[in-house]
């Protein structure tokens, strides 16, 4: 309920009205907090990794915006008949371990008996009001820079059905695990306009939240993307999540793309935990890559707005 006189205030910077990764309310003295939320079920089979994996997935919205995170507060449904309250303890140790490696302070958080798990976290962060980076930024001939590779839809669906090769699960579970603190700090060295990061919608999805919301279009370099090792592999096996089916569908008429269904499927593959998507001045494109490490330039944008794949 986006026109709702509660998502309304003269001090709210960013609301709901532009799909972006987190809600920002100005202090009144140049700074301004920066609000999110992510919760989800478990996505591989270890306890403590799921839990590290929620956390650096919620931590992702506060670095997106270019933003600090300070607090968090934790939420877990439990199924307490069913599984075991030492298992909770080890998903609850694998978030505050990358909380603390974040520097985010866990306050608090809520509990309840639920059938399904699910965990996640509310963080808060702090930027400079006159700095911040949106989705509704970008500009025309800005390149679009990827930092983290696709394809963990694919793979965490490979991991749910046991189809997924050990070491390709481990690789895929740091991915995942990693912070987009290095991607997030970067942003205002290297005068980024607008970013966002990757997850449930896919690349294509969210590029086209950043295209709308700052009305322009862009086209997208498939050969330029980088993709896990294995994901291709595993998609051509019939391994396919039906959230990335549903970005597919969602997304099929605004797309014109001159590549195939299985490489398009790549760009909508939904991710969890994925990297920051962010548009900035070609200038300034070497140092943000020499800065963020594993980042790629993947396309850029146009005042087309349309959204192509080549």
């Amino acid at each position: 309920m986006k026109n709702h006189t509660a998502t309304s205030h003269p001090d709210l910077l960013i609301g709901m009205g532009t799909s972006d990764d987190a809600g920002v309310y100005a202090l009144g003295d140049g700074r301004a907090l920066v609000q999110t939320v992510d919760i989800f079920t478990p996505v591989v089979d270890g306890a403590i990794d799921w839990g590290r994996i929620a956390a650096a997935n919620a931590l992702s919205d506060i670095y997106a915006m270019g933003a600090t995170p300070l607090t968090a507060l934790q939420y877990l449904a439990w199924p307490r008949d069913v599984l075991p309250f030492d298992l909770a303890s080890e998903v609850i140790r694998g978030g505050m371990d990358v909380m603390a490696d974040a520097g985010c302070t866990v306050v608090g958080g809520h509990s309840i008996d639920s059938p399904e798990p699910t965990y996640g976290f509310a963080v808060t962060g702090v930027a400079d009001s006159n700095v911040l980076v949106s989705n509704s930024g970008a500009q025309a001939d800005d390149v679009l820079i990827l930092t983290k590779p696709l394809g963990m839809g694919i793979i965490t669906t490979a991991i749910k059905r046991e189809k997924c090769p050990s070491d390709l699960a481990d690789e895929a579970i740091e991915n995942m695990a990693t912070l987009n603190s290095v991607a997030g700090a970067a942003l205002h060295g290297h005068h980024a306009n607008a970013a966002t990061d990757v997850t449930g919608f896919g690349l294509l999805g969210h590029l086209r939240e950043v295209c709308e919301a700052s009305g322009v279009g862009a086209v997208v370099e498939f050969g330029r993307v980088p993709i896990m090792r294995g994901a291709a592999e595993l998609l051509a096996q019939g391994i396919w999540a039906g959230g990335s089916q549903r970005n597919l569908e969602s997304l099929r008429p605004d797309v014109a793309s001159s590549v195939g269904d299985d490489q398009l499927r790549l760009l909508v593959d939904a991710q969890t935990s994925g990297g920051l998507l962010v548009a900035l001045p070609e200038d300034s494109s070497d140092g943000y890559l020499q800065a963020v490490p594993g980042s790629s330039i993947i396309g850029r944008l146009t005042s087309e707005k349309t959204l192509e794949v080549i």
